[in-house]
């Protein structure tokens, strides 16, 4: 399809040379498409870094979905501990689209839209443990902030050292997140 050859090129040259730098004729080139092509799909390239933020976004959402989804629904201690393994995973696993979609300075709303679909499965995650009795929380969504704001900050510290274990950290950070909600920290 040559909307995803297009994704595909922009995203490769966004990482590889930044946006700034990056033309379009660049990008139709990469993909092998003309240049009509382009503005069938997007009209500035700023639509696509928009469409690369969508897609990094779901993509985000749709892996830590699926780790959860293998715990049992009102197991809440394995399901915030998969929640952490797989955003950890994938924050490492993508956090050079990752820095492209989202460090944009002149972006209006700072991936406000997307930090808050974040926010709302980290939210669902923790009512749905409380409705399971794993813990009490007063205050779920901002719990949720803590642990997704408290997962993104060490992440990126981790990268920013040169850290490559996400497992590692990721078994780091459990502990203080059960501790945060309440919830037993051994098993």
């Amino acid at each position: 399809m040559r909307l995803d050859e297009l994704m595909a090129a922009a995203e490769d040259l966004f990482v590889r040379q930044g946006v700034e730098a990056t033309t379009i004729d660049q990008i139709v080139a990469q993909a092998g498409v003309a240049k009509g092509t382009f503005y069938h799909y997007f009209s500035s390239k700023a639509d696509v870094l928009a469409a690369l933020r969508a897609k990094f976004s779901q993509g985000f959402l749709d892996r830590i979905d699926a780790a959860m989804a293998a715990c049992a629904p009102d197991d809440g201690v394995a399901r915030l501990r998969a929640w952490t393994r797989a955003g950890v995973h994938a924050y490492f696993d993508g956090y050079a689209l990752h820095d492209v979609v989202f460090h944009d300075v002149n972006h209006p709303h700072r991936g406000a839209t997307e930090r808050a679909a974040v926010l709302a499965q980290a939210e669902a995650m923790l009512r749905a443990g409380q409705q399971s009795g794993c813990w009490r929380l007063t205050q779920p969504g901002l719990t949720a902030i803590l642990l997704y704001h408290g997962m993104h900050g060490a992440v990126d510290d981790a990268i920013a050292r040169g850290a490559a274990d996400a497992d590692a950290l990721a078994a780091s950070l459990i502990p203080p997140f059960l501790r945060l909600v309440g919830a037993p920290t051994a098993a």
